[in-house]
């Protein structure tokens, strides 16, 4: 049987690929922990600076699998709550990550699979990729993953993709903050190699992951909270051997390759 989730390292960065497109890579439970798994792999893989998102077949993700769904209708609620924080910690832990995360999204992502596509922290897209979250439209609710579109685009914008249930472009998706670029079919998997192996060369991983926490850390805070939370964090990205190495690479003029 083939594996549902592949995963590679290449040039520091890691390319995690769902692989079940009979199924258009919708997630079940065994599906969601085969993601995580792969998630923890590339974490702990200190070749691997960034992460990439990505799918066999012609759909990104077209969110869960509804077979699967109708079997948990005789769950207990103990036993649906289970299985939702399962799925709730796959976003978290893609949304937390300490690894630059890209999704690569060619085709449909819908409903759990535009939550994927919302957790991370850069996406490139096809102009024929399509996004929805289309929960309501079944009698379900887009639950978890409100929590991040929210906290991404704004509860205005968030409010007609979540109310509606309407599927949108990927221009659409670009002008609400979703996507960040939209990119030929015959291009993207190298724009986003170029993407990656850029940052990868660029960019402190020290700083990178630093950057990310602080991201999720400020916005639950007060001003006040906040900023003495930052101005902590500041002094000690100070003391980090990536500054020490940075601010004196400057200062001699040297070229600084991370």
């Amino acid at each position: 049987m083939d594996k549902m989730v592949l995963y590679h390292s290449e040039n520091r960065v890691g390319y995690i690929t769902l692989n079940r497109p009979e199924k258009r890579n919708a997630m079940n439970a065994a599906f969601v922990g085969e993601i995580k798994e792969t998630f923890k792999q590339a974490e702990a893989n200190d070749n691997c600076k960034l992460i990439v998102l990505k799918a066999n077949g012609d759909a990104f993700c077209a969110g869960a699998d509804l077979s699967y769904l109708q079997s948990l209708q005789t769950n207990t609620y103990d036993e649906n709550l289970q299985d939702s924080q399962h799925l709730m910690e796959l976003f978290r832990m893609i949304h937390l990550s300490s690894k630059v995360v890209i999704a690569q999204i060619e085709g449909p992502a819908m409903a759990g699979g535009c939550g994927l596509a919302t957790v991370c922290d850069f996406s490139f897209a096809t102009p024929e990729s399509t996004f929805a979250y289309t929960e309501v439209k079944i009698g379900f609710i887009p639950a978890i993953v409100m929590v991040f579109l929210i906290r991404k685009i704004g509860e205005g914008k968030a409010r007609e993709i979540l109310l509606t249930g309407d599927i949108f472009s990927a221009e659409k998706a670009q002008n609400y903050g979703l996507v960040n670029f939209v990119k030929p079919a015959d291009a993207i998997e190298n724009e986003v190699k170029a993407f990656a192996e850029r940052l990868c060369k660029t960019a402190s991983a020290q700083s990178l992951k630093t950057v990310k926490e602080m991201i999720a850390g400020v916005q639950d805070s007060t001003l006040d909270e906040a900023l003495m939370y930052a101005a902590k964090m500041n002094a000690a990205a100070r003391a980090t051997d990536d500054c020490k190495k940075g601010i004196a690479a400057f200062l001699n003029k040297e070229k600084l390759t991370w």
